[in-house]
């Protein structure tokens, strides 16, 4: 069988596929689970793939570790979205981090990656981590000023459930509970699929940080192949990383390095006139 992903009906990604795995449906979207023979078991919602048993570490630790490895003092990690445990598991990979708490809106996702796609198997039995079911958007807007060092969006498109995610309120928000030279960042589309909506986040987030800076890389699953996730910060240079932290978690990964750190913000000449 063929799993299919049609974006904006000008674009088909598809994925050959031995079985389903897991379907359902939540309150908020459909959700399925394939065994393919490229990837493994890959998650999909509302049809969108999401993320897949090979390949995923290119995402999950290009929206951690950068983020982690610039911070000052990563302590307080907030993690909005990313029910399927691999952020929060790149997260718990630095020991630094004594809490990371972790905001899901569906909780049947969660619950079917727990059973079916375990990329978060770690990070469920890690006792620093706090699984908060319920949505991100209110979740900071309750949140007290200052109390993360690092907050991480790790939303899916912005359709759905998670078209909150995107907004510059929304962002002022994760702007405010962000503590001193703390580090925000978020997934921030494809620049190739659709280089509107990754202007248009980067606008919305100049008109609320300091420093923005963008990163891009391979994401496979992802019919574009390039990816991106945009580093924020009050003031700090989210480009400056702690070496030493960096070189102690650079043994567990596959793909962020130290000197992947400065490079993934090297753009194309379009972008870099687009930007400004």
């Amino acid at each position: 069988m063929w799993c299919e992903e049609t974006f904006a009906d000008r674009v088909r990604y598809g994925l050959r596929a031995s079985r389903v795995v897991y379907e359902g449906r939540s309150a908020y979207q459909t959700i399925a689970i394939y065994e393919t023979l490229q990837y493994g078991r890959v998650l999909a919602l509302d049809g969108v793939f999401q993320t897949g048993e090979r390949g995923e570490h290119f995402y999950h630790e290009m929206i951690a570790h950068p983020a982690l490895c610039a911070a000052p003092s990563p302590e307080r990690v907030l993690v909005i979205g990313g029910g399927d445990g691999g952020t929060a598991r790149e997260v718990l990979r630095h020991p630094e981090v004594r809490s990371c708490v972790l905001v899901e809106i569906d909780g049947l996702v969660m619950e079917a990656c727990r059973e079916h796609l375990p990329l978060g198997r770690a990070a469920w039995r890690d006792p620093r981590l706090e699984v908060v079911l319920g949505d991100g958007v209110a979740y900071v807007r309750e949140a007290p000023s200052s109390s993360f060092d690092v907050v991480i969006v790790d939303g899916s498109d912005p359709v759905g459930p998670s078209e909150g995610l995107f907004g510059e309120g929304f962002y002022r928000h994760c702007s405010r509970v962000l503590a001193g030279r703390g580090v925000f960042v978020t997934q921030s589309e494809s620049p190739i699929l659709d280089l509107e909506l990754f202007l248009d986040i980067q606008r919305r987030l100049r008109a609320v940080f300091p420093r923005v800076t963008p990163l891009v890389g391979p994401a496979p699953l992802y019919g574009a192949e390039q990816w991106s996730w945009t580093l924020c910060t009050h003031g700090g240079d989210p480009l400056e990383l702690d070496v030493s932290r960096a070189a102690r978690v650079e043994p567990l990964l596959r793909y962020y390095h130290r000197d992947l750190h400065r490079a993934s913000a090297v753009l194309s000449a379009e972008l870099r006139r687009l930007l400004g």
